[in-house]
């Protein structure tokens, strides 16, 4: 150990004369401390809501949708087959989307999005499969001779409807038929519930509900078959870069969008918010800095005969300064690495056991998720040890400034 390290362990541990000195030393400690555990738990709040959004979105939608301006695609499967060949792509499903409103037996109805899928297909480009809860998508097609056409109902939609498997629902599209000398009727059809599904996105869970590619095909009158096609990519990250690349390719009768394009104003806000929570929480470190420079200034006052015997005694204010240093940094290095410690322990916990519930109605998800990133965690270790060196700075100069002779007559 260091000259300067074993004088400012002393200075540090010092019970007697210096007990507010030491006080004032352990309020820094509690207040960096506080202001890290705040630090990280706050960045692993929002890190959580952004991933958990992300996944569900994810999971639920396709990463780049691609539309035919006009009308459907002339060669569906070709198109498909194209697309499924650009490098980065994992998969390509056809789909129909379309307004109706559902109703069930009772008196319950609900306005819903229908997609007519390809139920072999759609897997390949959402987390449909994983997200049955009951019944499957085979049933679409797969039904008996006379049986109802089958539909797949979000988890939630058939809860607001109150039905189950096996149940009849009504379906209405704007589209209408036309009869003679009668007025226009809006097209409905029965359907028998065959499966639900939950992707813990509420959106989707509470709106959505599928049916197979030729029902929706006549039930929302597109007679040229599928205008969308759905893409899943190997990195989901890179799906500005392909959707760009594809727009080019395709031209101007197509539309291509990616999931980051459609859910930005919602990722945009949630990463000014972590911002803001940083940066608001990061003013606790920084009081807790001022309190390190007020222990460290009083500790020179009351420490300034000593100071003069070192100097007189051959110590240089090089030596001096540093040792005031190294007591504000091992304030900063304890509060800080009981604040990590902490902060992620209360994050483990708070994950884990998942312990604050969310309206899923409200907020999209059922619990606040916490996930701690490496880096989040290594930038405010850093920034938090910056933050109380820097605050050692003026009180370890005016303890190299302090003239000797000036101290030991005022003593």
């Amino acid at each position: 150990m260091s000259f300067e390290w074993y004088v400012a362990r002393r200075y540090l541990t010092a019970r007697r004369r210096q007990a507010f000195v030491s006080l004032i030393s352990l309020v820094s400690i509690v207040g960096v401390c506080v202001g890290v555990m705040a630090l990280v738990i706050a960045l692993a709040l929002m890190t959580g809501v952004q991933s958990e959004l992300r996944d569900r979105i994810v999971g639920s939608t396709a990463h780049i949708y691609v539309y035919r301006i006009g009308g459907g695609f002339e060669d569906l499967n070709g198109t498909m087959a194209k697309l499924a060949a650009t490098p980065g792509v994992a998969g390509a499903a056809p789909a129909i989307l379309g307004g109706a409103l559902m109703q069930a037996s009772g008196a319950e109805s609900a306005f819903v999005t229908l997609k007519g899928i390809d139920p072999a297909r759609e897997p390949q480009v959402t987390d449909v499969a994983n997200a049955m809860r009951g019944g499957s998508l085979t049933a679409l097609t797969n039904r008996p001779e006379g049986a109802r056409q089958g539909i797949v109902l979000g988890a939630d939609l058939a809860k607001t409807l109150h039905v189950t498997m096996g149940d009849v629902v009504t379906v209405l599209t704007p589209e209408v038929t036309l009869l003679p000398l009668m007025s226009p009727i809006p097209k409905s059809r029965p359907f028998e519930v065959v499966g639900t599904f939950r992707f813990g996105f509420w959106e989707y869970d509470s709106a959505y509900a599928m049916v197979s590619l030729p029902t929706a095909e006549t039930l929302l009158n597109r007679p040229d078959g599928p205008e969308l096609i759905q893409l899943k990519l190997t990195q989901m990250d890179r799906a500005p870069e392909i959707r760009t690349a594809l727009q080019e390719r395709l031209g101007a009768d197509y539309l291509v969008q990616d999931w980051t394009e459609l859910n930005k104003p919602l990722y945009s806000a949630l990463w000014l918010e972590k911002v803001a929570i940083s940066l608001t929480i990061g003013l606790i470190v920084i009081v807790a800095a001022l309190n390190i420079v007020a222990s460290l200034v009083l500790m020179v006052m009351e420490k300034s005969r000593d100071i003069a015997i070192l100097r007189t005694m051959g110590a240089s204010a090089r030596a001096v300064r540093r040792i005031f240093i190294y007591q504000g940094l091992t304030i900063g290095l304890i509060g800080t690495s009981l604040g990590t410690v902490l902060g992620l322990v209360a994050c483990g916990v708070l994950e884990h056991y998942q312990l604050i519930k969310l309206s899923g109605e409200v907020y999209q998800i059922t619990y606040l998720p916490f996930r701690v990133l490496p880096l989040d965690v290594t930038v405010v270790v850093v920034s938090a040890i910056v933050v109380c060196l820097i605050a050692t700075i003026y009180p370890a100069r005016q303890a190299g400034k302090l003239d000797p002779a000036e101290a030991l007559r005022h003593e």
